[in-house]
């Protein structure tokens, strides 16, 4: 078969040697030498979806498509796959722990009291005293919680549909769930229906001196909102990891605010080490005429 690699962001130089070894009969490339058979495709150069009408598959090297799905040449009919990478899942997970450990143990109070030379000491709270949101039970949400459950703390879970994820209470409704909430997690793709759903309703809603966790999208949150949520003392803490413009604009105020602790869209990145079995997987099925694993459904949105 005939494999493009085209990506402006993921490095060639890293996935083609794998991509190689994993599959020695097929040729894979950089550029439309052949008809192409499969695109393995992330932030794709400019003009390359509306090239690719002939595609058995389009399989992105991310588990977020809103960016392939809004591009008006998309080649209707093409199935497009999410990647589901055992390292992003692993490193999300890290991330959301190493966020409400932080929230938790107050090591963002005891930072800012260093700058100002202060020695103070805040009340230490069990794990079992907190419970964690996470909006989106996927991959990612589900390691999590699991995750989050083996800490000791209490754990709820927000999705479309019922969930049935042991230790976790779930909801489909998401304003009967956040009062229960000491800090909040954002993992949902971004679709028409959760965009800005992190506002001043939902915020207002989460317990006082609570924290949010945004490592899904920009598009999520209502950046004013947030900064009143902050300023009036009902949000204690704000971990940011992705935004509208990235990178961050200077200009905005985030970068200034106490309260926001701001990483460079690092959450977790795609390891080609532990994606690329993912990969060969579906490429094998399309071989055999057998339908790809994680197709994206078009009308959900992801």
């Amino acid at each position: 078969m005939n494999i493009l690699f085209a990506s402006e962001t993921e490095k060639a130089e890293f996935w083609l040697p794998l991509l190689q070894q994993a599959l020695p009969k097929d040729k894979i490339s950089v550029s439309f030498e052949n008809p192409v058979d499969v695109a393995l495709v992330a932030t794709p150069p400019a003009g390359t979806l509306g090239k690719l009408k002939g595609v058995k598959l389009i399989q992105s090297l991310w588990m977020g498509v809103e960016k392939l799905l809004a591009d008006p040449e998309y080649p209707k009919g093409v199935p497009l796959a999410r990647l589901i990478d055992p390292g992003m899942v692993a490193a999300m997970s890290e991330t959301v722990l190493s966020h409400v450990l932080d929230w938790h143990r107050h090591h963002y109070r005891y930072r800012a009291q260093k700058a100002k030379v202060e020695w103070r000491r805040y009340k230490q709270y069990l794990a079992a005293d907190r419970t964690i949101g996470i909006l989106g039970m996927g991959e990612l949400g589900s390691d999590a919680a699991r995750k989050l459950l083996a800490l000791g703390f209490r754990v709820a879970g927000y999705s479309r549909r019922p969930k049935n994820l042991a230790g976790v209470q779930s909801f489909t409704d998401l304003e009967a769930m956040l009062p229960l909430c000491n800090a909040l997690v954002c993992l949902l793709p971004l679709t028409a229906g959760t965009r800005g759903v992190l506002n001043a309703k939902t915020l207002s809603l989460l317990k006082p001196h609570s924290c949010l966790i945004n490592v899904a999208r920009g598009g999520h949150l209502v950046v004013e909102d947030l900064v009143r949520a902050l300023d009036s003392g009902h949000l204690g803490h704000a971990y940011l990891d992705v935004f509208d413009a990235e990178p961050l604009p200077t200009s905005s105020p985030l970068w200034k605010h106490p309260g926001v602790t701001i990483t460079p869209h690092s959450a977790a990145l795609t390891e080609p080490r532990t994606a690329i079995a993912k990969v060969v997987e579906n490429v094998e099925r399309v071989r055999r005429g057998e339908t790809p694993l994680h197709l994206v459904d078009f009308a959900a949105g992801y």
